[in-house]
């Protein structure tokens, strides 16, 4: 009996060191769960802000830019759940793989290109875009490319009078003889081709907007270089002038292009309705929907988000998009080829949607 009670004792004593080692166990699969969801809310939070569009017109318009990121960060804290068994949660992984779903399912259709059939011998439009940033850019490298490039329409934003001299200095008048120059206005245009109803647009936006009309392969394309107020100064304003962009859009016709510095990524809910309106975004159509053109010379910091864009009607397909590093601006440029569709096909086209 005296060694029985003596024993019991013991054995008690040998499982202590495995209840502890169980107990530390269960709080850190408690604790690695809890840094999961905390880390998944920025992405969760940012979805919720995508589907319901409460950017429009808030300072969320801010962080949204960071949507596709948050994409990413969801890819891999969901790897991490996957990988560490004491993750391995039903419910958790299920919110993960849902939430991780969703966001890639927003994503996808801007990485796979259009099937567009562009004919060989369409008419071919070369444009460029660039944010100047207060006439900053170095005049002499925006002229190699845009001889480089062979451009046909460069629209310039930022570009105060002493930016339009620097560049008439640099020989940009002798690439582009034909402009339309507005820098009390904030946005000018200079063209290879002559320009035609020249002006700014009439629009509820915090600057006017300049436009003008070119000659392309018989056809009439109207012209508007872009440059909206920016959300994190006054996100109601910025709203405002995307929302008459929109209103500028729907009266178009199909030879249209909006190029230059929106202020907004695709994943802001203004951009969305502007291209819902009948454009189209060209690096989204040639599958490349994450370029990046913003901020640019800033140290340890790379590009970051895409703000500047080349926008088009039906009546146009992308060829080719990219974007060019300028030195004196925070953006690149964004260059691309755009061709007129047949009107036969483009009929064809409005017929297949």
């Amino acid at each position: 009996m005296t060694d029985s009670a003596v024993g019991t004792p013991r054995a008690a004593d040998r499982h202590r060191p495995n209840d502890r080692g169980g107990r530390r166990g269960r709080r850190g699969r408690t604790f690695g769960l809890l840094g999961c969801g905390v880390v998944l809310a920025g992405p969760f939070a940012l979805l919720v802000v995508r589907l319901t569009g409460l950017d429009a017109g808030t300072q969320l318009a801010v962080p949204m830019v960071l949507f596709p990121y948050a994409a990413v960060l969801s890819v891999l804290v969901l790897s991490v759940m996957l990988a560490v068994p004491a993750l391995r949660s039903r419910w958790a992984v299920t919110v993960a793989v849902l939430l991780t779903a969703a966001q890639v399912a927003l994503l996808v259709p801007r990485f796979i290109p259009d099937q567009q059939h562009v004919p060989a011998e369409s008419a071919k439009l070369r444009v460029a875009s660039l944010n100047a940033d207060l006439g900053g850019v170095d005049p002499r490298a925006l002229v190699r490319l845009v001889r480089a490039e062979r451009i046909d329409v460069l629209a310039v934003q930022q570009l105060p009078s002493a930016g339009v001299a620097a560049l008439a200095e640099a020989g940009l008048s002798t690439l582009l003889p034909y402009d339309e120059l507005h820098p009390e206005y904030d946005s000018s245009i200079y063209s290879r081709i002559p320009l035609t109803d020249g002006g700014t647009l009439h629009a509820d936006t915090a600057w006017p907007q300049t436009t003008a009309d070119v000659r392309v392969g018989g056809r009439t394309v109207r012209l508007v270089a872009v440059h909206t107020y920016y959300p994190l100064g006054d996100a109601k304003r910025w709203t405002q002038d995307m929302t008459a962009l929109t209103a500028v859009a729907r009266r178009s016709g199909p030879d249209t292009v909006f190029l230059g510095d929106f202020n907004a990524s695709l994943d802001h809910a203004p951009m969305r309705k502007l291209l819902a309106s009948g454009l189209i975004d060209t690096h989204a159509e040639l599958g490349r929907g994450w370029a990046r053109t913003w901020p640019v010379g800033m140290p340890l910091i790379p590009p970051l988000v895409q703000i500047d864009h080349v926008l088009h009607g039906s009546g146009l397909a992308g060829v080719s998009v990219g974007e060019r590093t300028v030195p004196g601006t925070d953006h690149r440029a964004v260059v691309a080829v755009l061709a007129l569709l047949p009107t036969k096909e483009r009929a064809d086209q409005l017929v297949g949607e």
